[in-house]
């Protein structure tokens, strides 16, 4: 192991080294609610790396806790995901169904104890009671419960005597806890839905914060690696373990920066929205940023793992630039694959003065490739070449075939342009050529100097394939709705003409498509009669943003520092200590005002940003609200802007806030309101009421929409009312989309839910 350790390795060499454990555990736990995606590539090489670095063991186990969520599908795929990347997890794959039994069991004890009781508030009044980050919560009166009233009640639970919200089994710890995810959580919701592999026998379900640790402690985990997002359920882990006075050892909970990308999405709840609307064909459509997507793309395993190696594991979070990842898989098929000509978009070429056929031997790989092999590429009298590799009025710095400059067809002849045949509407449809026979390469006399080789096919021996042109699935750098979607993300091209080697030989299933970039045989829909290939990537990053003319380097530099220039983008490790007065506001915004710490150390270490944050304060007491716009959207005005340079000010700002805080607006329509302000001015409540972005809160205008949705939709009612419960959002999604963000959705989500029901 690397001497050059991350904070998670240095926390368990170190609890190895004082004794605390014998052996290290960690486990990588999904819920099976949908197919992996990279950021859980990301968590698998921590789990698995860190015990297998430290000799240990991790184990796979499916958090599935929710029957209306997950299923055997999704079991598979996160098994097929750890297996791709090369992980072993042993013989077993743990499901936390499988403990039900002695979680109930835990949950009985903290009863018995007094730590536990049934509450029958409904979702909403639990939700009133909680409090806020400035008040404390009020216990319920169902808290006074006796110990003999909460076994009943919980037993009969168990036994599905009560409909579903009727009650749940809540901890019993602080109302006033600073931390309100300890304010009295749940522990146990009622579940009348069929468990995939628990069948109907349980009708209560435990919630994530009280099977997790203790599915942990069952299994002898020794450390419990989460994202930051956990961050704050960690007292209830340890609360949960400590009350139930477990025999050690016992395992710690430990959290590390979640991987964001740009132009990506990785909620689970908006790629599940793109697959049951039909945006893309499934959770392995190769735009996805889902492992099965990257596989069907044709991405190799170690270039993913290469690329969670490169970014490493920080204690804040942080965006990862997505050029990063596609700089990994470049690199990485670079080295490996062959090299072949493919033509996209084909241009005749009769070659008049050629008789005949011939073979010419082409190697695969370059030589600073250290691969050997070679293939026979068919020539004859006439040849495809790429339509934009001929241009009759060429540009200056057009080094391809035009009329009067010759080019070199690819270990080839040079050949140059004698006539261009047109249709009647102007269209070249033909080039009528001459070859060199004294230019052949890599025997070549001819004398002529050419400045370039193109690809090119024999109209008789090329292929017809299909290619799938893949891009980046998102438009935007920051994507947050499906409007956001490219809706280039894929052009499929029919006619594309290949070499016969390609198809005949199989020499590997990933090529270099010479000048076009690499691409992959799809493993589901290619055949020898109808070949199709993804492409997996371009050659370069066609989406890099121009530099400065005094920032441009030669082609040498360029190519002899790529590797260290991506390295300068990467994040890895923890960030530079605070200095004392970036502390100070650090303790300030964690302890004092509850952010978390991810928001907080933005704020800090910005002196621009935590000025404007405190100006803000002064006028309106929404510290989280405030905060969560000032460390992300503020954030990016300031970065190229002095606050005398921004179009709006603390009190527009504050006034925008208050308005979502009375819910006048929802948090889409604030993010389009903060836009405007940005790029034109002006007040936030005049830019609503100019818009009518009102958030629509009325049963009575939603309920009609909510009918006619349905109306539309008659084969997902169906399907909902066959126990397909996925399908509410789905309902929900449609109806927020048919008002255009402007509806409430938590009025929309009750409504739904309803009429569904019905």
């Amino acid at each position: 192991m690397s001497e050059n350790k991350d904070f998670l390795r240095v926390i368990v060499d170190e609890d190895l080294k004082k004794g605390k454990y014998e052996e290290v555990v960690t486990r990588f736990p999904p819920e099976p609610n949908g197919f992996p995606h990279i950021g859980h590539a990301k968590s698998i090489c921590i789990n698995f790396g860190i015990a297998k670095d430290f000799k240990g063991h991790c184990n796979l186990r499916m958090d599935d806790t929710d029957p209306t969520k997950e299923d055997t599908k999704y079991v598979e795929a996160l098994k097929d995901a750890v297996k791709w990347l090369g992980f072993d997890w042993g013989e077993n794959v743990y499901y936390t169904s499988d403990y039900f039994p002695k979680l109930y069991d835990y949950a009985i004890k903290l009863i018995k104890m007094g730590k536990a009781y049934v509450d029958s508030l409904n979702e909403e009044e639990i939700r009133e009671y909680r409090g806020t980050v400035t008040q404390a919560g009020k216990r319920s009166e169902y808290a006074n419960r006796s110990i003999e009233e909460n076994l009943d009640l919980f037993e009969r639970m168990k036994r599905g005597e009560f409909k579903d919200g009727e009650h749940v089994l809540r901890a019993k710890i602080d109302m006033s806890a600073a931390n309100m995810k300890m304010r009295d959580p749940l522990l146990y919701r009622i579940r009348h839905a069929h468990h995939y592999r628990a069948g109907n026998e349980w009708h209560v379900y435990p919630m994530y914060d009280f099977a997790h640790c203790l599915s942990d402690y069952i299994e002898g985990v020794t450390h419990s690696i989460c994202t930051l997002e956990f961050e704050n359920n960690r007292d209830i882990y340890d609360w949960v373990l400590d009350t139930l006075e477990l025999k050690p050892p016992r395992p710690y909970q430990h959290e590390f920066a979640r991987l964001g990308i740009n132009y990506t999405v990785m909620s689970k709840r908006k790629l599940l929205e793109l697959v049951q609307n039909n945006y893309v064909n499934d959770w392995d459509d190769p735009r996805m940023p889902t492992i099965a997507g990257y596989k069907r793309r044709g991405y190799t395993p170690e270039s993913i793992i290469n690329f969670c190696d490169q970014i490493g594991i920080a204690k804040a979070n942080s965006m990862v630039d997505v050029s990063q990842l596609e700089f990994c898989i470049r690199d990485d098929l670079n080295k490996k694959v062959p090299r072949v000509m493919c033509v996209l978009d084909p241009l005749k070429v009769t070659i008049e003065n050629y008789e005949g056929e011939e073979e010419i031997d082409a190697p695969y790989y370059p030589h600073d490739v250290p691969k050997e092999g070679s293939r026979v590429v068919p020539f004859s009298k006439v040849v495809y070449i790429e339509r934009d590799d001929f241009n009759e009025n060429p540009p200056k710095g057009f080094y391809r075939l035009t009329p009067e400059q010759p080019v070199r067809l690819r270990h080839g002849y040079i050949i140059s342009c004698k006539e261009v045949i047109k249709d009647d509407k102007g269209n070249i449809t033909e080039i009528i050529a001459q070859y060199y026979p004294e230019s052949k390469s890599g025997s070549d006399t001819s004398g002529i100097k050419v400045k370039s080789a193109i690809q090119w096919v024999s109209e008789t021996y090329a292929k017809k394939v299909e290619l799938r042109l893949y891009d980046r699935l998102y438009k935007n750098e920051a994507p947050q709705e499906v409007e956001d979607l490219n809706p280039n993300s894929l052009k499929i091209i029919k006619d594309a003409l290949i070499e016969p080697a390609v198809i005949e030989e199989k020499k590997d299933e990933r090529f270099q498509f010479e000048r076009q970039g690499y691409f992959y045989a799809d493993p589901i829909d290619y055949t020898d009669e109808k070949p199709v290939f993804n492409k997996i990537v371009s050659l370069k990053d066609s989406w890099a943003k121009k530099v400065q003319p005094s920032e441009n380097k030669t082609k040498k530099d360029n190519k002899s520092n790529q590797k260290q220039e991506v390295k300068k983008e990467i994040i890895h490790g923890e960030a530079e200590p605070l200095t004392k007065e970036q502390e100070t506001l650090f303790l300030k915004y964690t302890k004092e005002l509850k952010l978390n710490n991810e928001v907080s150390n933005i704020l800090a270490r910005d002196e621009k940003l935590s000025s404007f944050y405190e100006e803000t304060l002064k006028e309106l007491n929404s510290p989280v609200t405030l905060a969560n716009i000032i460390a992300n959207d503020v954030a990016k005005q300031l970065k190229e802007k002095t606050i005398e340079e921004l179009k709006f000010t603390t009190s527009e700002i504050v006034e925008l806030i208050k308005m979502l805080d009375e819910e006048i607006i929802s948090t889409k329509i604030a993010k389009q309101v903060f836009e405007e302000m940005s790029e034109k001015g002006g007040k936030p409540k005049q830019i609503v009421e100019d818009k009518g972005l009102i958030q629509i809160s009325n049963p009575e205008v939603i309920l009609p929409i909510i009918e006619e949705v349905i109306a539309k939709n008659p084969e997902n009612l169906e399907k909902f009312k066959n126990g397909n419960t996925k399908l509410l959002g789905f309902f929900v999604g449609q109806v927020l989309k048919a008002t255009a963000g402007k509806a409430n959705p938590k009025v929309v989500n009750e409504l739904v839910e309803k009429e569904l029901n019905k």
